[in-house]
């Protein structure tokens, strides 16, 4: 008896672990061309979908220039989720990023991409500044 309720216990988790999905307005943000120096935050956001409670257990970037931050609560059925990301903008080029999440969802693993160009700051602006201070 003892190891049929252990069984059922065991069971029980597993279902509600995989009935957990979430869904994304985007999965990839297209910074486009911006200035050095500009924000860099943007945010992605989600739906659970499923019938239980989203946990985002953890977000990584591929790189340290991409700082994610995760919802530190659960995201209930039905509710709308945001996971921010920060790139740095004193980057200058092409860059192309990936997040992971890892969650309790069907797809434990979800990867989100963010990509843009950073230029340098607009010389007619600089030298126009330095002309009127002159």
């Amino acid at each position: 008896m003892k190891a049929f309720g252990i069984f059922l216990g065991l069971l029980f988790i597993t279902f509600s672990m995989n009935s957990q999905e979430f869904k994304f307005e985007k999965e990839t943000i297209d910074y486009g061309k911006i200035n050095k120096g500009t924000n860099g935050e943007r945010t992605f956001v989600f739906i659970n979908i499923g019938d239980a409670p989203l946990l985002i257990k953890n977000i990584q970037s591929s790189c340290g220039c991409t700082v994610p931050e995760k919802p530190e609560k659960p995201i209930m059925p039905g509710e709308k989720g945001k996971i921010k990301v920060a790139y740095n903008t004193n980057i200058i080029g092409g860059f192309s990023k990936q997040i992971t999440i890892l969650s309790n969802a069907k797809s434990a693993r979800k990867i989100l991409k963010i990509r843009g160009y950073i230029t340098k700051e607009k010389l007619f602006e600089k030298e126009k500044s330095m002309l009127l201070n002159n």
